[in-house]
Order: C-alpha cells, then sequence, then structure tokens
C-alpha cells in the first residue's frame, strides 16, 4: 500500500491531515510519504482547490479533511488484499 499526501505550506487543513496521517498509520505500523506543492507545482495547479489531497496507490481518494475513519477502511482493505 502506497500512501501520499499532498500538501502547502501554512496549510492548516495540511497539519490536522498530518496529525491524523501520524495517528492513523502508526496504528497499523504502515508509512506515508509526504509530498509538497512547494516541489511539485504541476500537482499545486492541478489539485490548488483539494489541498490537503490523500492518494491511495496513486488514486485521489481523500481531500481537504482526511477522515481517520474511512483512512482505516482503506488502509485495512489495503492491508488484507
Amino acid at each position: 500500500m502506497n500512501l501520499k499526501l499532498l500538501t502547502k505550506p501554512e496549510c492548516h487543513l495540511c497539519a490536522a491531515a498530518r496529525d491524523t496521517m501520524d495517528a492513523v498509520t502508526a496504528e497499523y505500523n504502515v508509512t506515508w510519504q509526504e509530498i509538497s506543492t512547494t516541489d511539485h507545482p504541476e500537482l499545486a495547479e492541478q489539485f490548488a482547490e483539494e489541498i490537503p489531497v490523500l492518494f491511495v496507490d496513486d488514486r485521489q481518494r481523500d481531500f481537504w479533511v482526511i477522515d481517520p475513519d474511512r483512512l482505516r477502511r482503506m488502509i485495512t482493505a489495503g492491508l488484507n488484499a
């Protein structure tokens, strides 16, 4: 399972999303990667109105607010696949 979170600097929603990612992934001992729009301007343009964006296996799965229960279900499904 490949979890990525697209964020931008000085984004309060991104800070909350990071906290959710850290807490939930720790429950399952899985890792995630943060991708900054600073390093990927093409993603900043593509997802400008949706940041933060959660990608699971390179598919957009959530944006703005990362729901911890939904994230748990996605992780569980991925681990059981």
